[in-house]
């Protein structure tokens, strides 16, 4: 399956998420993330949308569809442009003897960020695109994670 990364820049207004998220459930495609959040332009938001597809026909209706929405300034297609994305994760790490040794390896290679430190466990942030972010927690995995919280992927146009 193709991931398809969507940014809609919509009207800043009380149910625009759900009218926009039933177009895609209603056609059976999960929603693998979503960000939404104000622009320069407090009146509008964008929406970064990620979505699993095979079949280009029935998203290309979903992008018409979308662009049909009263509340939908412009809807654009980042899969095969060139552009930025980013997701943020912050964890929760108990402390072992070994887990500074690793956290200072993966500052360096990921730039991951020691943001709090008790005499119990870690809290650390990562934001960087989905590849690094996947390769990072798989190296976290031998450190105990006690909790992980990820945002949806946000995207920037080149």
């Amino acid at each position: 399956m193709v991931k398809h990364t969507i940014q809609a820049l919509v009207e800043n207004k009380f149910g625009v998420l759900a009218r926009v998220a039933s177009l895609f459930s209603a056609r059976g495609y999960n929603i693998s993330s979503l960000a939404v959040g104000e622009t320069q332009d407090p009146t509008i938001s964008c929406m970064t949308i990620v979505v699993n597809a095979e079949d280009e026909r029935i998203l290309e209706q979903i992008k018409k569809q979308l662009h049909k929405l009263i509340d939908v300034v412009t809807v654009m297609d980042f899969t095969r442009k060139d552009y930025l994305d980013r997701e943020l994760i912050l964890a929760k790490l108990l402390k072992q003897k070994s887990s500074k040794d690793l956290l200072d390896k993966l500052a360096k290679t990921y730039g991951l960020k020691l943001v709090e430190e008790t005499k119990d466990y870690y809290i650390v942030e990562l934001s960087s695109e989905s590849k690094k972010i996947e390769e990072a927690l798989k190296e976290l995995e031998v450190l105990n994670i006690k909790e992980l919280v990820r945002t949806g992927r946000i995207a920037i146009n080149k």
